[in-house]
């Protein structure tokens, strides 16, 4: 068995905590676990991709074109950058709420409909799933609890080989404590609302 998550966004959302829980929740299942990480330029709200392997002899973390098993998309319009990452039978998990580039927050340039760009990939694929992560965050406590959400929904996925339990273990494990509560929160958020479609 050898799987491969794809997790895209902009810096600032998350995206590298959910990469480190998932990869250590993989190592925990006994898996053989390889990780890169595309910072771009994070520290600015840049564009962040990160790539996980996990499974039986997994050696190297580079993935072909078209070869995610998952893509776990924190912002539209990078998910739908990142699509060709995906293959037909690839999951798609995408959070709704965008993040305006600075162009785009000084008026310079037009972010594009949401709409339009879940419909562009759902003309490519019928796996695509969308979640509020941001919206649920906040419910739980703070936005910045989305990728707690994230991780949640990706628990929900149908055939996805690491366990609900484990997820929220390891993401318990690797928050500080004082945040333990939103980021649980936030994680059965995502997971219920994932489960419910």
């Amino acid at each position: 068995m050898k799987y491969s998550i794809q997790i895209v966004g902009v810096g600032g959302q998350g995206v590298l905590l959910a990469s480190m829980v998932l990869g250590n929740a993989a190592m925990e299942a006994g898996y053989d676990v390889a990780m890169s990480e595309v910072h771009g330029m994070a520290q600015r709200g840049g564009s962040v991709l990160c790539t996980l392997r996990f499974g039986d002899n997994v050696i190297s973390p580079l993935e072909s074109v078209g070869g995610a098993d998952l893509l776990m998309g924190f912002e539209p319009a990078e998910t739908c950058r990142n699509v060709g990452l995906c293959n037909k039978d690839s999951q798609i998990i995408m959070n709704l709420d965008p993040v305006l580039p600075s162009m785009v927050a000084a008026g310079f340039e037009t972010y594009p409909e949401v709409d339009g760009l879940v419909a562009s990939i759902k003309k490519l694929t019928p796996n695509l799933r969308t979640i509020d992560a941001t919206e649920l965050a906040k419910q739980a406590g703070k936005a910045v609890a989305a990728n707690a959400v994230m991780i949640g929904a990706v628990a929900a996925v149908k055939g996805f080989p690491l366990s609900k339990d484990l997820l929220r273990k390891t993401l318990a494990d690797n928050v500080p404590p004082k945040f333990l509560d939103l980021n649980l929160k936030a994680f059965d958020l995502g997971y219920e609302t994932m489960s419910k479609d």
